[in-house]
């Protein structure tokens, strides 16, 4: 291996591999090194060095300098080979692994190779990846040679290769779909401001707009829907809410809620969360079908959102004035601010920081854990006996059922044996009453024809 020759070599990994040439260069130093410590011995001290622009190859050997044809040739260029192969192999890895590090969260395209298990293989541009089950959206399948889009979750080393993991079901997705078909997007005239997702079902995306012309919502729908069109079928259907976001909580939360009408938003700074009040009719259109509306809300805006009716509201309120007021070392007028700083159960008043009890009640240190031990003891006691309720519930659910599925069996016995008698008197005959009202009809004078 002249110098020549080795500059080829590292140009050629270096172009062929995507490989930095002082990785190159130091994967063939290794390699030399440990050929020669197999012919000098391990103890012996080889230091190899390439220059980087001849090419040439400097060798020593404790101090003792070595000749280059020496260093390739007799001291074994087969295994000098074998370890250059294998730190080539490392860099190759080191280098997709950067590469595919900087793509998280970024989407790519590749054709489905496999699809086992639920899981499918992604052929890439230089690598396989892995779509497991539990990163596909619900409801999805694939097939070999689809093609798929989705967005970097993961990358791992795995011995000398790499591990990319694919997902379908995070966020990420949603906006870099929003980002493929929305121009004004990429022009940063509108803005991604949030993103709440539940695969395969609802998205809610908070964007804002830089230009006063710009409607952030319209561009994003498109015209008669046809950007917000193809993003729902490559999502397979799931519904899209496009939010107009406000930096005012008291307005973004509402925006949030749509299409529910909300008539007044109270922020309960200490706890972080959002007490929503809407109408009674209302009601079940906020919270959403098993509460996805209001939880994807919370998530969009970072606030914790309760939703009440007025009258449940104020029935809260007076539930929790009398129940802080029972504490010991809580005045009414302390428990009456608590309220208003929106805590409203023992739970809420459990978590309470000391330091701002101490200065909402003038109090010591001791005495808001005396009040915060009441507290946690009342809310684990109302716990308890939710528990009991909900198994109470069940059982008389469970009997509930159980007598209505005896009911039925009873009811489909009786129709049972009407129907025996029924077809059991159709295989007898006409009963006794039909006999004697024939046989009086058959007695009966015939009518009179007038004198002959």
């Amino acid at each position: 291996m002249n110098a020549g020759e080795v500059l080829r070599i590292v140009d050629a990994i270096h172009r062929d591999k995507n490989i930095d040439k002082e990785i190159v260069f130091e994967g063939i130093e290794a390699a030399l090194v440990s050929a020669a410590k197999k012919y000098y011995g391990e103890e012996s001290d080889v230091v190899v060095q390439i220059d980087r622009e001849n090419g040439s190859i400097n060798a020593t050997c404790d101090g003792e300098v070595l000749d280059s044809e020496e260093t390739v040739g007799r001291i074994g260029a087969q295994t000098a080979k074998q370890v250059m192969i294998q730190k080539i192999r490392e860099a190759e890895r080191d280098a997709l692994y950067d590469e595919y590090t900087d793509l998280i969260g970024e989407m790519v395209s590749g054709v489905v190779q496999r699809y086992e298990g639920g899981a499918a293989t992604v052929t890439l541009s230089n690598v396989e990846a892995i779509l497991p089950r539990s990163e596909q959206i619900p409801g999805e399948t694939h097939h070999v040679n689809e093609r798929v889009r989705a967005t970097v979750f993961e990358v791992r080393k795995s011995g000398s290769r790499i591990k990319v993991i694919l997902s379908r079901a995070r966020p990420h997705l949603v906006q870099r779909l929003f980002e493929q078909e929305i121009p004004e997007i990429i022009d940063s005239v509108i803005e991604i401001r949030a993103i709440s997702r539940e695969p395969g079902y609802r998205s809610k995306v908070a964007v804002s707009s830089s230009d006063q012309r710009v409607d952030c919502v319209g561009a994003c729908v498109g015209v008669r829907g046809n950007r917000i069109k193809n993003i729902v079928d490559e999502l397979g259907g799931e519904r899209i809410d496009i939010v107009r976001w406000d930096d005012n909580l008291e307005v973004l939360i509402p925006n949030a809620l749509q299409p529910a009408e909300v008539e007044q938003v109270i922020l309960c700074r200490m706890l972080g969360r959002a007490i929503v009040l809407v109408r009674e009719d209302q009601l079940s259109l906020a919270i959403g079908r098993r509460g996805q509306n209001v939880r994807l809300a919370s998530k969009l805006s970072g606030w914790d959102i309760e939703i009440m009716t007025q009258d449940e509201l104020a029935e809260s309120i007076d539930r929790a004035v009398q129940g802080f007021s029972s504490l010991e070392g809580v005045a009414q007028e302390l428990a009456e601010r608590l309220v208003e700083e929106g805590f409203l159960s023992y739970d809420d008043l459990s978590i309470i920081e000391p330091d701002a009890l101490m200065e909402m009640g003038g109090m010591t240190e001791e005495q808001v854990d005396v009040i915060v031990e009441q507290a946690e003891g009342r809310a684990e006691e109302a716990e308890a006996a939710a528990a009991a309720a909900r198994r109470q519930k069940r059982e008389e659910d469970r009997i509930a059922a159980a007598t209505a599925m005896e009911e039925e069996a009873e009811a489909a016995r009786m129709e049972a044996a009407a129907g025996e008698v029924e077809a059991a008197t159709a295989e007898s005959g006409p009963t006794e009453s039909e006999s004697a009202e024939g046989a009086a009809s058959d007695e009966s004078p015939e009518p009179a024809t007038g004198p002959e």
